[in-house]
């Protein structure tokens, strides 16, 4: 839950930021910036709710290299590399994507992830806990499911839902903000330029208890597409691989989340249940298993 609250508060922050930007550029060049207004409110919610998903896009690789120390392989040194290589370099042909680049983190967990702006320009990292802890033909079914990733678009798909949960979240909050600062006021100027207190206290509220309903959503359509890249990986190196990598991973009780925007694209996730699993990226690995299973 702590990582939940973290990733809406980031979240927030960054809309903030974005918000305070807006109204200094309004002030510079004279544009009616006033929280009464209709016209200011739609631009400011289109802006910075789309605005801070695609920097977040933008800079994943970077943030991903930087925050999991993630080395890539440039020039392969030993056949462990080589193979990694070669085998993401073949499934990316066939999935129709451009060379993605490939890399190594060091964390005694199995897990990997793949994120970048855009299908031709992605990042496939795994751990080397994976490495020591799965067989060749399970880590080709991981690669599959992070190459399924890339090819289906889902860094882009999130981030324009995420762009347009937050312009909703943003809206919706300045509304909520306005109504209850006229409420306490008594005002009905629906024109006012000069909102209180009330409005300011009542839209910060606001756009926190929203941003945890837009993550929920997030997480959900998370989960949605880890079955369409366990699917892939299923065509990509074979079903039985797949499935015994997921229960490869299911052995691995340990297995924690990856840091912030990764844990959306990695192979593995927490375990959560009741209302812990409505912001659980990953589905339990007992479902993704049996849909398999089922897959005719």
């Amino acid at each position: 839950m702590m990582r939940v609250l973290l990733l809406v508060l980031t979240n927030v922050a960054v809309m903030a930021v974005l918000f305070l930007t807006m109204n200094i550029i309004g002030a510079v060049f004279g544009i009616d910036m006033s929280a009464g207004s209709t016209g200011a409110i739609l631009t400011v919610a289109i802006v910075v709710g789309f605005g801070g998903s695609f920097i977040s896009l933008l800079m994943s690789k970077w943030m991903a290299k930087r925050s999991m120390g993630v080395q890539i392989i440039e020039n392969p040194q030993t056949a462990q590399e080589r193979w990694l290589v070669e085998t993401v370099r073949r499934q990316a042909e066939r999935s129709g994507i451009g060379m993605p680049e490939v890399g190594i983190f060091y964390s005694p967990d199995p897990n990997a992830f793949a994120t970048g702006a855009n299908r031709n320009n992605a990042l496939v990292a795994v751990s080397q806990g994976l490495l020591d802890t799965m067989t060749a033909d399970e880590v080709e079914a991981v690669l599959g499911h992070e190459i399924g990733h890339v090819a289906n678009g889902d860094m882009v798909t999130q981030t324009l839902l995420q762009g347009v949960l937050n312009t909703f979240v943003i809206i919706f909050a300045r509304l909520i903000g306005l109504a209850i600062d006229r409420f306490f006021s008594g005002s009905s100027d629906e024109e006012s330029s000069s909102p209180g207190w009330g409005y300011f206290i009542g839209s910060m509220i606001a756009e926190i208890l929203l941003s945890f309903v837009a993550t929920a959503i997030v997480m959900w359509f998370s989960r949605y597409r880890e079955f369409k890249a366990d699917i892939a990986g299923a065509d990509l190196a074979g079903r039985q691989k797949m499935i015994n990598a997921l229960k490869r991973l299911q052995g691995a009780h340990a297995t924690e989340d990856l840091p912030g925007e990764m844990a959306a694209f990695g192979i593995a996730g927490g375990l959560g249940t009741g209302l812990r699993k409505i912001f659980m990226t990953h589905p339990p690995l007992e479902e993704r298993i049996a849909a398999l299973e089922n897959m005719r």
